[in-house]
């Protein structure tokens, strides 16, 4: 039972939804009168919302979520960096962390004219296609690059990378320089730059600014990127 109402929540991943009954029972593969009492009770909990004939993701799962001490701490550790390197940069930044061989995205601030961009608070996207999450694959220790590199590396846009040799390559760059670039990986005509913050030796998180590609000038973000980057990593070295 319980993993049935878990492939019903993971189902709306990464939009949140909408989904009609019949949209969720196809997304999780069960049958429609188990999905119609299950999402009853989610709906209950709170844990769905209900909005004519479409379901969403509910307002007590964001309560929860919220709650998880690791992601909370970090959050709040991190916004006066996020809100510093916002208004150095006035482009959209981020803050994200690795969850298995995905980004997950903890908080994201904007100007009036937001990016249209896939990148959420609480959505996860594919460390490959992303600036936060090359930056964190990057340094997240050669058994977990290897095993990306086995498997067929998903694409978001035709820029996206996926052949494993180019991205060994990158990942070999960013360990260099510190810091990660994505070009239209995630999104057409958005490019973004990353830096891993790190708590002792391991890479926790990671920062990113994202900008229309016609302004993308790395020369003039970067500095910025590392300095927020360096400056919680040395909170995080202190304890939070």
């Amino acid at each position: 039972m319980l993993e049935k109402v878990a492939s019903i929540l993971e189902c709306f991943r990464p939009t949140g939804g909408p989904y009609r009954l019949t949209e969720i029972s196809t997304r999780t593969g069960l049958a429609k009168p188990t999905v119609h009492r299950l999402v009853t009770e989610l709906l209950r909990l709170g844990w769905l919302e209900r909005s004519g004939t479409h379901y969403r993701l509910g307002g007590k799962l964001f309560e929860l979520g919220a709650l998880v001490p690791r992601r909370r701490d970090l959050r709040e550790a991190a916004l006066p960096f996020l809100q510093d390197l916002f208004e150095a940069t006035r482009e959209t930044v981020h803050l994200g962390v690795r969850e298995g061989m995905e980004v997950v995205y903890l908080e994201r601030i904007h100007g009036h004219d937001a990016l249209q961009l896939p990148s959420r608070i609480g959505a996860s996207l594919p460390l490959t296609c992303t600036g936060v999450g090359k930056a964190l694959l990057a340094f997240s220790g050669t058994e977990l690059t290897e095993e990306v590199l086995s498997r067929p590396l998903p694409s978001l846009t035709p820029h996206s990378i996926t052949d494993p040799a180019r991205l060994r390559t990158a990942l070999e760059k960013i360990q260099v320089s510190g810091q990660a670039y994505e070009e239209q990986e995630a999104a057409p005509d958005v490019s973004c730059i990353a830096a891993p913050v790190f708590a002792g030796g391991t890479a926790v998180a990671a920062l990113s600014v994202a900008v229309p590609r016609e302004r993308f000038h790395p020369a003039r973000l970067a500095p910025a990127v590392r300095t927020a980057a360096l400056g919680l990593s040395r909170v995080l070295r202190g304890g939070i």
